[in-house]
């Protein structure tokens, strides 16, 4: 390895580093899923069960098993936190980037460290590496497997389909089926869109097929002998029926995933536009010509492997901004490829291209400097804040500006990444603890644990569904829900929303109750039902 090799690597691990891995317990798990999927690793911990997935003791059998192995692995590490319950996301970004940074060091010669780089800079790669969810998994084993098929398909080594068939086995005890289908729509339609019809037969290659049941089907078939109900529970409901209908209100219009695209590629958004409408023209005016040299064949894979997972999700009647992950690594890559041939056009000016650059990185800066105010007050309010964020977001469009006029495009990513640290820092420092505050059950179990050293029955009543999945992890048990039934005939703690107090009569009858605390910022209070006497 040379030392201009050892520097870019240095680069790279200091970068992701930052990006992927500082502050992940900035603030606590959010939402319903992050702490629902660290519970059920923590479960499976602790049962030392490797084939259930397990929910407050009952088989949960939405997702596959690799981001619980991971989270299980770190646990037995890190021990039980939210850092712990992160660090799986973190490690297969960075894997993720790694890969990139190789393959294209070996197959696109100096476009490594800028490939690389950008994939890691985009902001739906940064926002989901620090989730403790099963969308980074699939997105990371999903993009090495690519890589590895095309690394194949251009130079015929059988490496890469080894690292294609382990790769789409880890995919597929990721996010189950969806990788398999993925991958064959794009390969499928890649050859031909090529009209290469022999290397479909190519690539179903006997070994590689064998390895990919080897790390996949064991478990499939472990976990449907322990629990019948797995097929239809995983295949049926959360595969075929959240395509075809939409069975957990996640209905989104048709075009949801556009804005969802350009948002998660920022700030790289108007690069990967442009590289895109330029692919697509010239497939369509010379298509064979263009298809010839390696560098076309590969741009018109990536622009493949973009668009079949945006196209397809838009048509489904369930629609999260995670499921399409998996096709951010090939817009970065279609816009790092895009920006190289550009910087290589001498005494071209770029004028607008630099503008709007510079603008969307500025109102990156803004967003992250203003998202504290905002978050508070659900919306953009005048103040010392947010004039402080307008000023830091004219600075660095100000500076950016200057550098690239100056410098051209060379200087274009390491202007980009000093955007993107600032914005990641500011998200960090100053918005962590109103996330927490706000959005997170991690304050809220912090209260009810300065109750009691002894673990006390906790019940809600109207709060919402992340509150209740985020307590039974920071808590490590169950609560229950007056809405499902009697209330808890022992002493507990009652967590409802502020509004719920006038509906205490009907609800437990002649039980004393005490005020505990409140929690403003979530519209949270907490009292003391006394036991039934």
């Amino acid at each position: 390895m040379t030392a201009r090799t050892r520097a870019e690597v240095l680069l790279l691990v200091a970068f992701c580093g930052f990006l992927f891995f500082y502050g992940l317990d900035a603030f606590g798990l959010l939402g319903a899923d992050e702490p629902r999927y660290a519970q059920v690793a923590r479960e499976m911990l602790h049962r030392h069960d490797w084939i259930t997935p397990t929910l407050d003791g009952k088989p949960w059998l939405e997702k596959p098993v690799l981001y619980y192995w991971q989270a299980m692995l770190s646990y037995a590490v890190l021990g039980f936190s939210d850092r712990a319950a992160r660090m799986p996301g973190a490690v297969d970004a960075a894997l993720m980037i790694a890969a990139i940074f190789f393959f294209l060091r070996r197959f696109r010669s100096g476009l490594e460290t800028d490939g690389a780089l950008i994939a890691a800079g985009c902001a739906g790669i940064i926002g989901f590496a620090r989730g403790a969810s099963t969308d980074m998994p699939l997105a990371a084993m999903f993009t090495i497997a690519l890589l590895g098929w095309f690394a194949w398909y251009e130079y015929r080594r059988s490496t890469g389909l080894i690292a294609f068939y382990f790769f789409l086995g880890l995919a597929t005890l990721a996010k189950g089926p969806v990788a398999i289908f993925f991958a064959g729509v794009i390969l499928l339609s890649f050859l031909a869109l090529k009209r290469d019809w022999g290397s479909i037969v190519e690539s179903l290659w006997i070994p590689g097929i064998l390895l990919f049941l080897a790390v996949a089907l064991p478990w499939y078939v472990a976990v449907q002998l322990r629990n019948p109900d797995f097929f239809r529970v995983f295949i049926l409901e959360h595969n075929l029926g959240r395509f075809g209908q939409d069975l957990y209100h996640h209905r989104q219009p048709f075009w949801f995933y556009l804005p969802v695209l350009l948002l998660a590629l920022a700030p790289w958004t108007l690069w990967m536009c442009l590289a895109v409408a330029e692919r697509i023209g010239v497939l369509w005016r010379e298509r064979a010509e263009s298809l010839r040299s390696p560098a076309g064949s590969w741009q018109a894979f990536l622009l493949v492997w973009l668009l079949v997972p945006v196209l397809f999700f838009s048509a489904s009647q369930s629609k999260l901004p995670g499921y399409i992950l998996p096709a951010i690594p090939a817009g970065a890559l279609l816009a790092a490829e895009y920006v190289r041939r550009l910087a290589a056009e001498s005494g071209r000016r770029f004028a607008w291209q630099i503008a709007v650059h510079t603008l969307l990185c500025g109102l990156l800066v803004f967003a992250a400097l203003a998202a504290p105010g905002i978050q508070l007050q659900h919306r953009l309010v005048a103040g010392m804040g947010s004039y402080v964020a307008v000023a830091a977001g004219m600075l660095v469009m100000l500076g950016m500006a200057i550098t690239l006029f100056r410098s051209g495009l060379r200087a274009l990513r390491p202007a980009t990444m000093l955007a993107i640290v600032i914005a990641v820092a500011a998200l960090l420092k100053l918005s962590s603890s109103v996330v927490d505050e706000t959005q997170s059950a991690r304050p809220l179990a912090g209260l009810i644990q300065g109750f009691s050293r002894e673990p006390v029955p906790v019940a809600l009543y109207g709060a919402r569904r992340q509150t209740e999945y985020g307590l039974e992890f920071y808590l490590n048990r169950p609560v229950q829900r007056y809405e499902s039934g009697e209330a808890p005939p022992a002493g507990h703690v009652l967590v409802t929303v502020r509004s719920a107090a006038s509906e205490f009569p009907r609800l437990i009858p002649g039980r004393k109750m005490s005020y505990l605390a409140s929690l403003p910022a979530q519209n949270i209070d907490l009292y003391w039902v006394a036991p039934v006497r």
